[in-house]
């Protein structure tokens, strides 16, 4: 089900370059981009993972982790292979690192229509765009999104937020709400562990914000690696630029990939960095990956309410009143 990418243009010599992420890959003809999804078939870019759905979930919307976007509802949660990011603590590497490796692009054949009526038919509110980097199967996201939107469904990307201006334009009129791994804030963290740039990130948060998408902000906290006190009030410093109520997951690493013989995150780290966030000034801090941790709950920022008790990816406790706490009436940012 391959089709003509989206946001491109051709140069001379059939070579095509991708305005799609912040690589701007200059491809040869008959080679892919560093997502590996992406051909130029003699200076027409196709996108080899439309249509080719590798997985498709029906996730609690807490999973993404999105806290302030429908708690307690379902989210339709769906990707392709591939990724523009060659993380040494990917999660998901499995699916995701193997278009990189010159394979053919794994899926189930599924159309935009029919990922659309799952999602209805499953009691969801929202279509998550997940697992894998959605920005590599933009054109897959952006007819599905929307599709969704036309039939009131709001559309999520967890994404690591390496795209360009040219592409969040395009699917802002469609998306609704973002989760951004903010994974370090030095450039060589992002260039060693991540094969990218840090700058393109920031600057994907900033626009984000600007085009009304509610955003998410999550950090993998990895010891030894992004856990300096300086690094993290640099993070909870930026994400209070764009706007005290950014909500800001701190979540604990588990040992994977690459990086299957390093140390797990110890919980009272992750405390640390919560408190930093606190002093920074942000409204809503989590602690992520420690299931009963009081630091995965909501609390109104005025008077300390419990809003949202949460185990885990489960609500066990609601105090709302719509959106508004239910004992001084002060609106919860987000959308409900």
């Amino acid at each position: 089900m391959m089709r003509e990418a989206m946001l491109y243009e051709t140069l001379t010599d059939q070579r095509v370059v991708c305005h799609l992420c912040a690589h701007q890959c200059r491809i040869n003809p008959a080679k892919r981009g560093l997502c590996g999804v992406r051909e130029n078939r003699e200076g027409v870019l196709y996108a080899l993972t439309y249509g080719q759905l590798i997985a498709e979930n029906v996730d609690p919307i807490e999973k993404k982790p999105l806290f302030h976007v429908y708690p307690a509802s379902k989210s339709f949660s769906i990707a392709t292979a591939g990724c523009n990011f060659s993380c040494e603590f990917c999660q998901n590497h499995d699916i995701s690192q193997l278009p990189r490796q010159g394979l053919e692009i794994p899926g189930k054949p599924t159309a935009p229509a029919a990922i659309v009526e799952r999602a209805i038919r499953t009691g969801s509110r929202t279509i998550s765009y997940t697992y894998t980097e959605p920005t590599i199967y933009f054109e897959y996201a952006y007819d599905t999104a929307r599709l969704a939107h036309e039939r009131g469904l709001k559309n999520v990307f967890v994404t690591n937020g390496f795209m360009t201006d040219k592409t969040l334009e395009a699917i802002s009129p469609h998306l609704h709400a973002a989760n951004v791994d903010l994974k370090s804030f030095r450039d060589d963290f992002y260039r060693k562990r991540c094969g990218a740039r840090l700058a393109p990130v920031l600057e994907s948060l900033r626009r984000m914000k600007d085009l009304g998408i509610w955003v998410e902000v999550t950090t993998l906290l990895i010891p030894g690696l992004n856990d300096g006190e300086d690094e993290l009030h640099d993070i909870a410093a930026f994400i209070f630029s764009l706007g005290s109520e950014t909500p800001w997951h701190i979540s604990r690493f588990h040992p994977r990939y690459l990086m299957s013989r390093w140390p797990a995150t110890p919980p009272a780290a992750i405390h640390r960095a919560v408190e930093t966030g606190r002093a920074c000034g942000l409204k809503y801090v989590y602690s992520g990956n420690i299931p009963g941790d009081e630091g995965e709950n909501t609390l109104c920022f005025h008077c300390g309410q419990l809003l949202i008790g949460r185990y885990g990816f489960h609500i066990e406790q609601m105090n709302l009143s719509g959106s508004v706490c239910s004992r001084c009436g002060t609106p919860l940012e987000g959308i409900f």
